[in-house]
């Protein structure tokens, strides 16, 4: 159960656990796990593939650490040719010119910051979208079959469905906004590509509060580099908050030989009625 007093106070609490990553599942060989000589899992083998050649992303991932980009460190230099890396509290802190911020999100981010992030969704309980997702500690397990990726978020029971069955997005405006918006995959070559759209106006990007609204679409592209790497590549083109596309990468680590547990973030949330 998940009591949330204050709404930074929650955020950090669960960025502490993530990095623990207490009571797991005890150790289960689940997806062949290629060892070495030594009997320990070789994360640097080549990526597994599916039965028609595709690569395949199935397993239990978490955000790899990443180094500097906290207040006061600079951030951390990217790979030569690659966007720089995503962080959790500030997406913003490894741009050395920042974001392309809008009049209006600049406006945007200084209220919330005003408010110490206490509106940010996660201090309710509330889905923190997919740019937190994948920088937030906590496992993520994909679920991969023929026309469907499912990703499943220990944080707050978060549930994300990737078609790859060809179907196209749905009409700007024309379905629900979703949190997670609508996403749909292609591949091309060894990489995934999704496009989601659709998104509710109120997303946070990050712990601070970079908003993105519902003028935004996100393209994610996938790839799994080696068994136990896989990086993200997510280019937001957001013309109300953003005055180009920008694109950052998330590095995920895999959890070999365990599985996500029940985080049930509903019971006893006493901080939005206060």
């Amino acid at each position: 159960m998940k009591t949330a007093t204050n709404a930074f106070g929650l955020i950090a609490v669960c960025a502490a656990l993530s990095s623990t990553l207490l009571a797991q599942w005890p150790n289960y060989p689940a997806y062949r796990t290629p060892m070495k000589a030594n009997g320990e899992p070789d994360l640097t083998a080549p990526a597994p593939r599916t039965a028609d050649g595709k690569p395949d992303f199935s397993g239990v991932w978490r955000g790899a650490a990443i180094a500097g980009g906290r207040r006061g460190a600079p951030p951390p230099e990217p790979a030569p040719g690659a966007p720089p890396l995503a962080t959790f509290r500030d997406i913003a802190s490894t741009f050395k010119e920042g974001l392309p911020l809008t009049p209006y999100a600049k406006d945007l981010l200084a209220k919330h910051m005003a408010r110490n992030s206490k509106d940010n969704p996660e201090a309710s309980c509330l889905p923190m979208g997919i740019m937190q997702f994948w920088t937030q500690g906590f496992p993520r397990k994909f679920v991969q079959t023929p026309g469907l990726i499912v990703v499943l978020y220990e944080a707050s029971s978060g549930i994300r469905q990737i078609f790859t069955d060809g179907r196209p997005l749905p009409p700007k405006n024309d379905p629900q906004p979703w949190y997670y918006g609508y996403s749909s995959g292609k591949w091309e070559g060894d990489a995934l590509v999704v496009e989601t759209n659709n998104l509710r106006d109120d997303g946070w990007l990050d712990i601070i509060g970079t908003p993105l609204t519902d003028e935004a679409k996100l393209t994610e592209r996938f790839r799994r580099v080696t068994f136990g790497r896989m990086e993200i590549d997510i280019t937001v083109d957001d013309p109300k908050a953003y005055t180009k596309p920008w694109t950052v990468r998330h590095v995920q680590d895999l959890m070999p030989n365990t599985d996500i547990i029940e985080f049930i973030c509903e019971e006893n949330n006493r901080f939005a009625p206060r």
